[in-house]
Formats: C-alpha cells, structure tokens, sequence
C-alpha cells in the first residue's frame, strides 16, 4: 500500500506536468514535462508527463492548422481550439487529483511518443 506522501507526491507531479499547457505560449511550459519525466520514478508520473508532451505536440499542431482557419472564420476556429484545450487540461488536472494511480489519457489526439 502507498503512503500518503507518496499520493500527494504523484498528485503534484502529475498535475504540473499537466498544467504546464496553462504557460503553452512559452516554450519553456514544454520543459516541465520533460524534466519530470527524467526525474521521475514513479510509472504513474511518467506516463503522465509523456501524456502530457503528447498534448503539447497536439496543441502546438493543431494550433498551426487552425491560425488560417481562423482568419477565414473571424477568430471562431481558433476560440474553439483555445476552450477545447483548456478544457481539456482542466479535466486533466481533475483526474490526477480524483485518481492519481491512473495514468491520464487524452481524447482524440495522436501519440508521437
């Protein structure tokens, strides 16, 4: 059984890798992941720090794809991406705390790594 610090511990870690997208418009917000996963020994954190570069590789992708859309539409397309990947982090962020001995897994998004 896992003691309350090593809970707590998976929690922060997990959640900061998740949160770090909240800082995506620096490319230092990729770093944290990064860095948590090399530093991390815990599985759990690991998978959730590599979920987490996924969904910055996605956001970054997706991003690209959408700046033309979003002249076409007024800045629709772009308001849209914005609340869907915030809102899909906040959920993150949620299910690290709710259950922190599960890995989070992104909906809809392609895996590079």
């Amino acid at each position: 059984m896992q003691s309350s610090t090593d809970t707590d511990k998976r929690k922060l870690l997990s959640s900061l890798c998740h949160g770090s997208i909240f800082f995506s418009a620096t490319i230092v917000s990729v770093l944290v992941p990064i860095a948590i996963g090399f530093v991390a020994e815990d599985p759990v954190i690991k998978a959730n720090a590599k979920e987490a570069l996924n969904f910055h590789f996605n956001v970054w992708f997706y991003g690209l794809l959408l700046i033309p859309l979003s002249f076409i539409t007024f800045g629709l397309a772009g308001g849209i991406w914005w609340l869907v990947h915030w809102g899909l982090t906040v959920w993150a962020i949620l299910k690290c705390l709710g259950n922190p001995d599960q890995p989070v897994r992104y909906p809809f998004i392609f895996r590079p790594l």
